[in-house]
């Protein structure tokens, strides 16, 4: 049985609101029109070559990916250009581009939430939170038992699928970590959080050196966690299978399916 787009859009809606979208992200309808049908959706965190090209080959109707391929705007969608290319391979092909961004990091089975679920957190709640404290971005909890910081970044090593920039660490290998705050993606914008100073231990991506640097020196003055720093794709492609799962439900009778290519941008790393 096959719906169309607007349904498609619907069910998304109802998963994850646009209402917990963040002022500066543009997720949703990205390319096609609303009344085509669809019989297969294929999800991916990004809408590069490779997935675009996975989609188109296997049949899919409708590519839902994590991040907005036109989060920034362009002048050109000329083909030569990235985004260009992109968008007319999945128009010729008759797939659409939907993205689900910000606003399924926010719910109770978003990206952070099922990254703190794998590691087996509980009780966990947003770092930043809506009224209710069951929505909001990152997650925040505690471990079974108490583990060492050493330790916990080799789970993560076992847990997330791996990527060339593997697992950075600043913090005592032997620190002793009981509660963790987490952000799947880019979380930086976090560290001063009381619930992310509180913890033992931050995980997130993309930390930059500045705000790095920052956070470890105020926790050895004052308070703070120790950081680890993972792949920005691996930490929300955990995500995906949740998300497809979901629209299964919400969607009988779609096909959904999960690309498992790695699109995190490294290729290789030089050890010093």
């Amino acid at each position: 049985m096959s719906v169309i787009v607007a349904e498609v859009l619907s069910a998304i809606d109802r998963l994850w609101p646009s209402s917990g979208t963040q002022p500066w992200d543009a997720p949703g309808l990205l390319a096609g029109d609303p009344s085509s049908g669809v019989e297969r959706i294929h999800l991916a965190v990004d809408a590069v070559g490779e997935t675009v090209d996975e989609a188109i080959e296997l049949g899919a109707d409708l590519l839902l990916v994590h991040h907005p391929l036109l989060l920034r705007g362009v002048t050109s969608v000329a083909e030569d250009r990235y985004k260009g290319a992109m968008l007319a391979r999945l128009i010729r092909a008759g797939c659409a581009l939907v993205a689900a961004h910000t606003n399924a990091d926010v719910v109770g089975t978003g990206t952070s939430a099922v990254f703190a679920s794998v590691i087996g957190l509980t009780d966990t709640r947003p770092i930043v939170g809506d009224s209710d404290g069951s929505t909001g971005l990152g997650r925040v909890g505690a471990l079974p038992e108490v583990t060492t910081l050493g330790a916990l970044a080799r789970r993560l090593a076992e847990i997330l699928p791996p990527t060339a920039s593997g697992i950075r660490v600043s913090g005592a290998y032997d620190a002793p970590i009981s509660t963790v705050a987490l952000c799947g993606g880019a979380g930086d914008s976090l560290l001063s959080e009381p619930a992310v100073l509180d913890a033992d231990v931050y995980i997130t991506s993309d930390l930059r050196h500045h705000p790095a640097s920052e956070a470890r020196e105020n926790a050895r003055l004052r308070r703070g966690p120790a950081l680890i720093d993972v792949s920005h794709w691996a930490s929300e492609w955990l995500w995906l299978e949740t998300a497809a799962d979901e629209l299964r439900l919400a969607l009988p009778g779609v096909k959904v399916t999960v690309s498992d290519i790695r699109t995190d941008p490294w290729d290789f790393v030089v050890v010093q």
